[in-house]
């Protein structure tokens, strides 16, 4: 596990990380969301040793994190960072040997992430002549090809179509079942709601929120509640403790001032009718968001 234990870091006289801790656990899928300016590069960069830490400690399974470490993390910057005159094979190859690995195992690798992140057709392309869209997978294959046990990916998303997303997400979900701990920020919060496992959320170079996904989609919700059923249900409008907040014949969505008139509300329901669905409703990534930030 890597874990962040009260890490600040000032720019002259301005604050730009201020007491952060979390950790990024095994096999897991760890998404790291904020506005711009809120501080993910800035904690990203000192993770990779880019940036000297003012203070604070990180640890890799509770050993002070070094270079020796670091040689098993995959870094990729929001920036561009490859060569863009050198073809793609040729370049993951260069890349997966430079951590050490053998010829035959950097080539199996690169011609492994070519085929899975789609790129088979421009291999032998140079960077600078690849769309966007590619050039940002081949970035992420960069990150990949020397098999880190550690991944790190500032914005690994950004400039993807839907169906490349589709292909990344795959590629990055099965690094995590094999036991990858994955650390991805992010702007497109439906994405990370969809992917990942565990949640942390910066402002101001502060951490407002972490922890798993669920869990915290289950602390920020409010007693929402959603029915469907055959009948009509206005009577929803004047039942005790109840505050109907949509409502369009056997569809509602109501808030209940205590768990007992929730299910007060679903007896009456089905003594009226069929009732297909009835569920809580829980805070989505952006609501959660937009509350603590």
């Amino acid at each position: 596990m890597l874990q962040l234990n009260n890490i600040s870091k000032a720019f002259g006289g301005r604050t730009a990380l201020d007491g952060v801790s979390f950790g990024v656990r095994d096999g897991r899928m760890t998404g790291f969301v904020g506005g711009n300016g809120a501080g993910k590069t800035t904690t990203m960069r000192i993770l990779l040793g880019v940036l000297e830490r003012d203070s604070g400690e990180i640890a890799l399974d509770g050993e002070p994190l070094g270079a020796r470490q670091r040689r098993h993390f995959g870094y990729m910057p929001e920036e561009r960072g490859l060569y863009p005159k050198m073809k793609v094979r040729e370049q993951l190859v260069y890349l997966a040997r430079l951590h050490g690995l053998t010829s035959l195992d950097a080539g199996r690798n690169a011609d492994s992430l070519i085929e899975e992140l789609g790129l088979g057709e421009r291999r032998d392309s140079t960077l600078e002549s690849l769309s966007l869209g590619n050039q940002q997978r081949a970035q992420i294959a960069a990150a990949l090809v020397h098999d880190p046990q550690i991944l790190v990916l500032d914005e690994p998303f950004s400039g993807l179509d839907p169906l490349a997303v589709d292909t990344v997400v795959d590629v990055l979900e099965q690094r995590a079942a094999s036991g990858a701990s994955v650390l991805f920020s992010s702007h497109q919060l439906e994405i990370v709601e969809r992917l990942c496992d565990d949640l942390v959320i910066i402002s101001e170079g502060s951490i407002r929120a972490s922890g798993e996904r669920e869990a915290l989609r289950e602390a920020h919700s409010a007693p929402r509640f959603s029915i469907t059923s055959n009948s009509d249900l206005d009577w929803l409008r004047t039942e005790p403790d109840i505050t109907v907040v949509e409502l369009q014949g056997g569809q509602a969505v109501f808030d209940a001032a205590e768990p007992t008139a929730a299910q007060r509300v679903l007896r009456r329901a089905v003594a009226e009718g069929d009732v297909s669905s009835f569920a809580p409703q829980r805070a989505s990534l952006a609501q959660i968001f937009r509350e603590v930030i």
